[in-house]
């Protein structure tokens, strides 16, 4: 009955996907109550809350910072918890990323898997239950529009509404989620004003406002040079010789004593890492070497390239950690040249087992041996829930008999929305054997597959609030 009816209503899950990535939705904070996260994020919100009541179902805008959409009576209530910000568009676009394209049955833009998808997967599926099928709980999507940044929505809601009995989060991988790492945002800073006396200044450094939980695919940097008391000539010949022999995928540009040096690398999510190359890392490495030719040493870059490198799990930092649920990651996200400062930003994705704090201030302790400055920003203490909890011996079966697969429960890198309540798990809409389109330039979601998901939501969605 409820496979049938979400295939008729397969061009609607498509439209309104649709339009959901048109409203561009990357979170800013500011200090107007009524967009507390940017007029992208009101207007998607809004968008969505509108297309509940259309379909029949109670709304409510909280504070503008969060929503939720509900149908159903009973003291119980069952959690979908999604988002719909994105983080920024990047480049490397093969279509407009804020107007959603369809071809070789793939809707592509930012958001379509992450999560704008998944989300309008979950609200069909429950208008699928609510129009079919009696249950005896309520069941809320909980709609948040700063997950990419600070969860500082979810946050909100929890101050203000009723935390769910049980629920999900739409925004990961099927089969289900038992376990999600830790996650630290980190920051290593020096005071860069007190190397007065360099001949080669940074002038200016530019990542196009990468997302920190992104691997940077681009990288750019204005040096300054002092003709007065350096060889022009020898430093473009040495630029040109260390690239070569770094082997990065970096090139430059001069004017009079100015370069221009630009680094590219390769998209990912910063939970996998191992997916990109980063532009970031290359950069500052580069940067090192060019000091250190010419016989001056800058500690943060110093630090940088004995510590963290190319590497991304942590090996230079001897936290080469592993557990059940991976090996600890680290993304160099952000770097920045600020108020005399320089600054680089890290995300650590942390194996369970392993406390946070004794990884932050393993980091710390290396950098002070530098004189350098650090700070944790944010953090997400780790889910786990065992294998054999019911919730996700349920939520998993769904899965398998809805594939005809015998898949288990699987852990992950990524945070979602799951490990902000007790008694949920992150569950699709990624398939297994899925590109990871996450976070990367021409993100698509597979129309088949969100369907496919829809129908595998409303069967979850009716056993948990029969």
């Amino acid at each position: 009955m409820l496979d049938e009816y979400i295939e008729a209503q397969k061009n609607e899950i498509v439209q309104e996907i649709c339009n959901l990535v048109n409203i561009p939705s990357v979170s800013e904070e500011t200090k107007d109550p009524q967009m507390p996260f940017g007029e992208g994020c009101k207007k998607v919100l809004d968008y969505t809350l509108k297309l509940g009541e259309r379909l029949g179902f109670r709304t409510k805008n909280i504070d503008n910072y969060c929503g939720y959409i509900e149908f159903g009576e009973g003291e119980k209530l069952v959690g979908i918890i999604g988002h719909l910000d994105v983080v920024p568009s990047g480049d490397g676009w093969k279509t407009p990323p804020f107007e959603a394209s369809i071809r070789d049955g793939k809707i592509y833009g930012r958001g379509t898997i992450d999560d704008k998808g998944p989300v309008i997967s979950a609200l069909y599926a429950m208008k699928a239950v609510k129009d079919n099928l009696k249950v005896n709980s309520r069941v809320r999507l909980i709609l948040g529009v700063n997950e990419e940044k600070d969860w500082k929505c979810i946050k909100h809601y929890k101050e203000k509404e009723e935390l769910p009995s049980i629920g999900f989060s739409p925004d990961a991988d099927f089969p289900c989620i038992y376990a999600e790492k830790g996650i630290a945002t980190m920051y290593i800073k020096e005071d860069y004003s007190k190397y007065e006396d360099l001949p080669i200044k940074i002038a200016q450094i530019d990542c196009k406002n990468n997302a920190i939980n992104v691997v940077p695919k681009y990288c750019k940097v204005v040096l300054k040079l002092d003709p007065d008391r350096i060889d022009v000539g020898d430093c473009f010949n040495y630029l040109s010789d260390i690239i070569r022999e770094l082997d990065f995928d970096i090139s430059y540009d001069t004017y009079d004593t100015d370069i221009h040096i630009t680094s590219r690398g390769i998209q990912a999510h910063a939970a996998h890492p191992n997916l990109g190359k980063n532009a970031v890392s290359q950069m500052i490495i580069l940067l090192n070497r060019i000091y250190k030719h010419f016989g001056y040493n800058i500690n943060i870059l110093d630090f940088f390239e004995k510590h963290i490198g190319m590497e991304y799990n942590g090996k230079l930092l001897d936290l080469a950690i592993e557990d059940e649920s991976g090996i600890l990651t680290l993304n160099v996200g952000h770097f920045k040249y600020d108020e005399d400062f320089l600054q680089i930003g890290i995300n650590l994705r942390i194996p369970v087992n392993t406390p946070i704090l004794e990884v932050t201030d393993s980091i710390s302790k290396k950098s002070e041996k530098y004189d350098l400055e650090t700070y944790v920003a944010g953090k997400q203490e780790p889910l786990y829930i065992p294998k054999d909890n019911e919730l996700v011996k349920l939520l998993c079966n769904i899965y398998n008999k809805n594939t005809n697969s015998n898949a288990k429960p699987i852990a992950i890198g990524g945070g979602t929305y799951a490990r902000a309540f007790d008694n949920c798990i992150s569950f699709g809409a990624n398939f297994p054997g899925d590109q990871d389109m996450c976070h990367q330039a021409n993100e698509f979601v597979d129309i088949e597959k969100i369907v496919l998901a829809c129908k595998i939501y409303a069967e979850a969605i009716y056993e948990l609030a029969k």
